[in-house]
């Protein structure tokens, strides 16, 4: 009797289960079998004992036909609510079942400084013909608990990502592989220090560096918030998972242009899950996954004990893979055929056992092979690739160009002050002879190495030559002041500032107001013309084009119209230029086209910029005229341009380049939370905004209104976001300024 009140339990949480995936009783015939059920219940001792059997066996063979019938036709949104249940297993679950024992740190439960995010040194035994090997990992992953209110859904706060980043730098230290499980909506969208943003980019680029095999899961993977731990040599994802640019209700509430406090329709958040091809196969079809790992019927539960000792293999196997990857192709191809000879090998054992120390060399081939991963990454997304020849070319001039530079800088830029060094030190003595001889052979040295592509003269701090400054107004004037009529500064009330003649305001005052400084948006032609040296624009890539990867239903539409709106092909403007002499790279975002979004066009003209300005050894900018943030048409090809990107910005400073970012109007979400974000040197004009969320994202996430300015420079500057304010007639000086004190010495002028 007790055990068929236990199986009549179990039952009831299945039907439960099902409505819940459902949204309701009314599919199929679960209220009737609710009815059932609560029949049994009723009259339990009205049963014997043989009629009692057989009453829960047909109600359990009626349950799982309904459970084969709704598995066989998941939707997106469906697996959407599977890893959103209770029932769901959670990372706690993980750290009990797979790893043999486990120590939580930076804080458990509620005495964490954010439960949502857990940190724990375990360690995982390996069977290997009848004996067991014990490693040491370092797990890091989102707590969603089951219903617990205080750890935010797994949504981790700023505060957590940093607490996640510190113990990855200790299992750096000690040598261990990370183990990382996502099951996050979201980050939790605030900008107090560390600030939401500003973490992310945080984690991104020390995880590009990371010197330890790192293995990812995914469970629930929302943008940011999956990126934030996300970033390594292996991605996975749980079979019924989810992995997101932004979640569906988001996306529909963009797409039907919902107003806040109105209902989104239950219809659109459908047809938005499957348009943003969030499901694992639809993620391993686009490359942003290595592998996906099967879980039971509907999905594992917390006491699927078979899943973890499958989930177990698999993260053994996946580290396994990444290690002998480092070691030798040989290795790892002798790994694969032994796998292929045992495909059905039992989940507790294991072929060989593999150490997971590295030598200095692996070490080094492992960082070569996860920039690989993120460079050849979403690279479907786009159109406009050069053509087989083209690229061969490429090939050969970039490599013509490496030895060119190589020599330029590295060997005859070091002789040059060798030899430099040792006449100072023969004339410093005074020697009329010595000097005689030693002037010539210094001025020879001096013209070789000096000479910059036609130019004689090095940049110096001071001394700005008159002949390079382009005086404001000079060679573009915006197309606002051609209108006659006056506007009121907006901080008119506050600082008494009197109206402004528009013909003033966009022409000899810059957009700025005389009396408060307020800066008025101006458009992006304004900055190329005043920011810029004359007639030293030079872009490159132009051919690269926005698409519609995903086949988004009406995107090619609005993309073909921001195409002939702005004459561009995407929302970034790749040039080389000068800035009172300097030449740099310039990676420019533009409101005009999509709000400035990134996607997968985007994302590969910034690489190639980054690449560029580390070869020609050129001071890299990226200037944001604006962004919207991730193009969520694009799904998770546009999210995995945070990680991409990053990468590109990591190797460029680590070979010694300059890289300075400037926000302006409105900068947002995934680019400020990554490959802007991680720059040492970022400034803002004044009068822009930035954050992470916009005020309506924060109200829905926290409950909270935001305080007025929030997102504002000021702000910004005041939480350590950005590092100076930048008055826009003041931008070329600025910058110029910048690019002579800021930096390391490998600069084509240093």
């Amino acid at each position: 009797m007790e055990d068929i009140r236990k199986r009549l339990l179990k039952n009831a949480e299945r039907i439960s289960y099902l409505s819940q995936l459902k949204e309701g009783m009314d599919w199929g015939n679960l209220s009737g079998l609710q009815e059932r059920l609560d029949t049994i219940r009723e009259s339990f001792y009205d049963f014997s004992l043989e009629d009692l059997g057989k009453e829960t066996r047909a109600l359990e063979e009626s349950i799982s036909f309904l459970e084969h019938r709704c598995e066989e036709n998941l939707t997106s949104m469906e697996k959407v609510r599977i890893v959103r249940v209770p029932l769901r297993f959670s990372l706690q679950d993980i750290l009990e079942n797979v790893y043999e024992d486990y120590t939580e740190l930076g804080g458990e439960d509620e005495a964490s400084i954010d439960p949502s995010m857990v940190a724990a040194k375990a360690t995982i035994v390996r069977r290997v013909k009848n004996k067991n090997f014990t490693q040491q990992v370092m797990v890091i992953g989102h707590e969603k608990g089951h219903g617990e209110e205080y750890r935010n859904g797994g949504c981790s706060k700023p505060w957590g990502n940093e607490k996640a980043l510190r113990f990855m730098q200790v299992a750096e230290t000690e040598g261990i592989p990370i183990h990382s499980y996502i099951f996050t909506p979201g980050s939790f969208p605030v900008e107090d220090y560390p600030g939401a943003a500003q973490q992310i980019a945080r984690n991104l680029y020390a995880m590009t560096k990371l010197r330890v095999p790192m293995i990812s899961v995914i469970s629930e993977g929302g943008s940011g918030g999956a990126e934030a731990i996300g970033l390594s040599d292996y991605r996975m994802m749980f079979s019924h998972g989810y992995y997101s640019v932004i979640s569906p209700e988001g996306a529909a509430a963009i797409e039907g242009k919902i107003g806040e406090g109105e209902k989104v329709p239950k219809e659109l958040v459908e047809v938005c899950a499957e348009r943003l091809c969030i499901t694992a196969e639809d993620n391993l079809k686009l490359g942003t996954i290595d592998r996906i790992i099967d879980e039971p019927l509907l999905g594992a539960k917390r006491d699927d004990f078979a899943f973890f000792k499958r989930l177990k293999f698999e993260m053994i196997r996946a580290t396994d893979e990444v290690i002998l990857k480092t070691k030798s192709l040989r290795a790892f191809r002798a790994y694969e055929l032994k796998l292929k000879k045992n495909e059905d090998i039992n989940p507790e054992d294991h072929l060989i056992k593999i150490s997971w120390d590295l030598s200095k060399d692996e070490v080094k081939r492992l960082l070569q092979l996860r920039s690989r991963k993120y460079r050849e990454m979403a690279t479907q997304g786009f159109t406009g690739k050069p053509t087989p020849l083209s690229s061969f070319l490429q090939r050969v001039k970039e490599g013509t160009s490496k030895v060119y530079y190589k020599f330029r800088y590295d060997i005859l830029r070091s002789q040059h002050k060798q030899v430099k060094q040792m006449i100072d030190d023969f004339s410093s003595e005074g020697s009329v002879l010595l000097k005689q001889v030693s002037a010539p052979i210094a001025a020879a040295y001096d013209f070789v190495s000096l000479k910059q592509e036609g130019k004689s003269v090095r940049p110096t701090v001071t001394g700005q030559p008159s002949s390079l400054a382009i005086e404001f107004g000079d060679t573009y004037t915006s197309p606002l002041a051609n209108e006659d009529r006056t506007v009121s500064c907006p901080n008119a009330e506050k600082y008494g500032c009197k109206d402004l003649w528009v013909p003033d305001l966009y022409g000899e005052f810059c957009g700025v107001c005389e009396n408060c400084g307020h800066h008025f948006p101006l458009e992006y032609q304004w900055y190329l013309k005043h920011l810029i040296d004359r007639d030293s624009f030079k872009e490159f890539n132009r051919d690269i084009t926005s698409g519609n990867p995903l086949g988004h239903t009406g995107f090619e539409k609005r993309l073909q119209q921001a195409k002939m709106k702005t004459n561009r092909k995407s929302a970034i403007i790749t040039f080389e230029a000068r800035v009172m002499g300097v030449d740099l790279v310039v990676a420019m975002l533009y409101s005009n086209f999509r709000n400035g979004t990134v996607g997968s066009a985007e994302g590969e003209k910034f690489v190639q910029a980054c690449k560029l300005a580390k070869l020609k050894r050129r001071p890299l900018l990226a200037y944001v005229h604006s962004t919207g943030g991730i193009r969520i048409q694009e799904g998770t090809l546009g999210v995995v341009q945070m990680p991409k990107c990053t990468m590109a910005v990591r190797e460029y400073v680590d070979s010694g380049g300059l890289y300075i970012v400037v926000y302006d109007n409105n900068s947002y979400a995934g680019p400020v939370a990554s490959f802007l974000g991680c720059s040492f040197y970022q400034f803002a004009i004044r009068s822009s905004r930035i954050g992470f969320a916009g005020p309506r994202v924060i109200r829905d996430t926290t409950g909270e209104d935001i305080p007025p300015g929030y997102h504002s420079a000021k702000n910004a500057l005041k939480r350590g976001h950005v590092h100076g304010l930048w008055d826009r007639r003041e931008f070329r000086r600025n910058l110029h300024k910048a690019l002579l004190t800021m930096g390391g010495r490998n600069l084509y002028y240093r």
